[in-house]
Formats: structure tokens, C-alpha cells, sequence
């Protein structure tokens, strides 16, 4: 995702290797819980769409995220950006990396399976390459970037099924949530660009983020959401659902990514968008008995190979002795 509410692909686009020296038990098991949450947050959002409108949804889980993050900055002593230019940084952010692709997989979900809407967010590293190279300007596109992008399309072509034909709510699900993932694409080097080296921590920049974005959704979700949901009527599963995407999926889950990527670095945490789809595709068959068809598993390894292949993944593992 990013944006710190979906996976942190920063990493992906740095270029620096992952330590070899980090020990598996100190990173493994907060890597593998943040695969869980972030893998399981396209069902919550199959799920929440069901009673609520997608905008009043992300207005839900920005809400948990936010209360979680100040009582996370509380605890800590820690305090808001004060700087006027990061802000205006962090509500660019805020909209495209938050507002946009939250509510575009809420819009997506209630056209296609929670498995496709994880299969697209996997994505996301193909279309936020060639931005960082030609409009951001902060990465350098060599033949192997090339090579990986051109097999991650061809995988994407696969998971749409482009033989059989597309078209329908279907095809316009899928576009959506590839514009979601497009979406994460340009906060992503944006992020690199404009706030990555500005000083205080990561909380406190995401917590102004989601303040944000709430506030931009506060007036969006009535103009376009219609009248805000009566909570009490809403079933007990989908309250669960949007504390859930808050809580678990921006607030706990950042400090997770924080952790995995202070003690194996930002590539081993980048690399935690390669299980997300496993676990969305397990989940949503699993939980809400939804059909797999062939093409789509097999697009998304392709899609994975293009994003290892552009990183340079595996050439990276086989020069590690």
C-alpha cells in the first residue's frame, strides 16, 4: 500500500540491499503478522462494503487509525509536524495515498472478489517505477527495470483474462482496483521525494496524514456518501471490520513495518508485498468461499516475478554468499 496504510514499498525503490547480519527471530514473526493484516484487509473491506457506502468505510478505518496513532503519540511524548510546508506535503498524500485508494478498493469490492482486489494492490511497484523515473525523476530506468516492467504487464494481461474477453462490472472492479493501486504508485515516490528526509518520526507524520485525510473525508463521505450510517444498526461484523482496517491495518501494522525495517531494512520490508496476495487469496477462499480461477493465481506470480525481476531481487540473493 502506502502510504503507511498499506504495504510500505518506499524500500522497494531505494535500491539498498537487506542486511544480512539481522537475526530471522528478531524481525520474522512482526514480518509475518504484518503479511496477516495487510493480506486480510481486502476481506475486511469485502465485508464492510456490504452495509456502508466505500467512502463512509475509509471514513471508518481512518477514524480508528487516527485514534490509534494519537494514543500511540501520546504514550510516547512524542508530537505533530510543525513545519507548514510538510503539511501542505502530507495532505498531497493524504489524498492520493489514502482518500483515493481506500475508498477506489471499497468501489472495486463491491464489483470483485477480495483475491483480485489483493492481486492488484501486488501491483503496485510496476506502475511506481516508471513514475519515479519519469515524473519524479528519483530512480534510473536500466534495461533489467525495463524488462521487469514488460513481464509484469504480460502477468497483468493474464489476471484480466483478456482471451476470454472483458467488460462489465467485472472489467470496471478490476480497473478500479488497479487505479487504487496506481494511486499508492504516486504517494510512493512523492513520499521519497518531498518528506522522506525530513526529520521527526514516522508516527507523527503518518498521524498528521490520516488527520488529513479524515478531514478531507469528513467533507467528502456526506456530499457524495449521502447521510452518515446509524451505527447502531450496523451488524456486529462489520463494526469489527472497520476497527480492524484502523487499528490493525494503520495503526499496529505501522509500527510493525517501523520495526521490520529499523532492525532487517527497508527491502525486507518491502518484500512483505509478495505474501499479501497469498494471504488474501487464502482468506477470501477460505472465509468468504470465493472462486479462484486459474488465470488469476497464475498472473499474479507473474505480476511478483516482474516486481522481483524490476528490483533485482534475485540477482541480489544470488550474489549473497
Amino acid at each position: 500500500m502506502t502510504t503507511q496504510t498499506g504495504p510500505d514499498l518506499q524500500g522497494s525503490l531505494d535500491g539498498r540491499p537487506t542486511p544480512s547480519s539481522a537475526e530471522l527471530s528478531r524481525w520474522l514473526p512482526g514480518y509475518l503478522v504484518l503479511a496477516v493484516i495487510w493480506g486480510t484487509s481486502f476481506l475486511f473491506i469485502k465485508v464492510g462494503v456490504r452495509e456502508l457506502h466505500p467512502l463512509w468505510l475509509t471514513f471508518g478505518r481512518v477514524a480508528a487509525g487516527v485514534v490509534t496513532l494519537l494514543v500511540v503519540l501520546v504514550v510516547t511524548r512524542d508530537r505533530l509536524p510543525r513545519d507548514p510546508r510538510l503539511w501542505g506535503h502530507l495532505a498531497v498524500v493524504a489524498l492520493v495515498g489514502v482518500v483515493l485508494p481506500f475508498t477506489l478498493f471499497g468501489f472495486g469490492e463491491q464489483r470483485v472478489s477480495s483475491v483480485l482486489a489483493g492481486i492488484w494492490n501486488a501491483a503496485t511497484p510496476l506502475v511506481a517505477l516508471p513514475l519515479a523515473v519519469l515524473v519524479f525523476r528519483t530512480e534510473r530506468l536500466t534495461a533489467r527495470r525495463v524488462a521487469g516492467i514488460g513481464i509484469g504487464f504480460a502477468g497483468v494481461l493474464v489476471v484480466l483474462g483478456v482471451w476470454r474477453g472483458v467488460g462489465g462490472a467485472q472489467l470496471t472492479g478490476q480497473l478500479m482496483c488497479f487505479a487504487a493501486a496506481m494511486c499508492y504508485a504516486v504517494a510512493i515516490p512523492y513520499q521519497k521525494k518531498f518528506i522522506a528526509g525530513r526529520t521527526g518520526s514516522g508516527v507523527s507524520m503518518v498521524a498528521a496524514q490520516l488527520l488529513l485525510a479524515l478531514a478531507m473525508l469528513a467533507v467528502a463521505a456526506p456530499v457524495l456518501g449521502g447521510a452518515p450510517p446509524n451505527p447502531i444498526k450496523l451488524s456486529g461484523t462489520v463494526v469489527l471490520c472497520v476497527l480492524a482496517l484502523g487499528a490493525l491495518g494503520t495503526g499496529i501494522a505501522f509500527m510493525l513495518n517501523l520495526r521490520v525495517i529499523r532492525v532487517a531494512g527497508a527491502s525486507t520490508s518491502t518484500s512483505v508485498t509478495y505474501l499479501m496476495p497469498v494471504v488474501a487469496t487464502i482468506v477470501g477462499v477460505l472465509i468468504l468461499h470465493e472462486h479462484l480461477h486459474w488465470n488469476q493465481p497464475a498472473g499474479a506470480a507473474i505480476v511478483l516475478a516482474g516486481v522481483a525481476v524490476s528490483q533485482g531481487l534475485l540477482l541480489r540473493r544470488r550474489a549473497r554468499p
